[in-house]
């Protein structure tokens, strides 16, 4: 494949037949089943594209533009009819993952290290939370009995 070869991004993008509808916003779930694909896919490529980056409404629901969706018909050709790896999809569309910051629900998906130490400190003083919980469960009850003894008494 020479060097300049790119794949022309046409308005249609209709690459397995798939035909979007005339409308400028798409919710998660209509995307997904223009494109033949799984909700979680569309999420996953969200973090490894760049160029895919929908907007959410106040109550948190993903809408695509007709332009992302767009993209992701490029995106289902290029690694499942293509054979293009992840990455080789990434550079054929132009787009770096390092010029877009992770979303902020993503944040957490990235750490890699896990201190073990620190595990075990979590453990134990949740395991002491819990142990004074107890506690105080058995001394109020104790107190509620010798109240109820005070009254049959008095």
């Amino acid at each position: 494949m020479p060097r300049n070869h790119r794949i022309q991004h046409t308005p249609k993008a209709n690459h397995s037949s798939i035909s979007i509808p005339d409308k400028a916003y798409f919710r998660i779930g209509e995307v997904s089943q223009l494109v033949e694909t799984k909700p979680y896919v569309l999420r996953y490529w969200e973090t490894e594209f760049p160029m895919l980056r929908p907007t959410k409404t106040p109550t948190g629901h993903r809408l695509y533009r007709r332009k992302d969706v767009e993209t992701i018909v490029e995106i289902k050709h290029l690694l499942y009819e293509k054979g293009f790896t992840t990455e080789g999809a990434r550079r054929q569309l132009g787009g770096n993952p390092k010029d877009v910051p992770p979303l902020p629900e993503q944040k957490s998906l990235f750490r890699t290290e896990i201190d073990g130490g620190g595990l075990r400190f979590v453990e134990r003083e949740l395991r002491n939370i819990l142990t004074m919980l107890s506690r105080k469960t058995t001394v109020r009850s104790d107190e509620r009995q010798e109240a109820r003894n005070r009254e049959s008494r008095g």
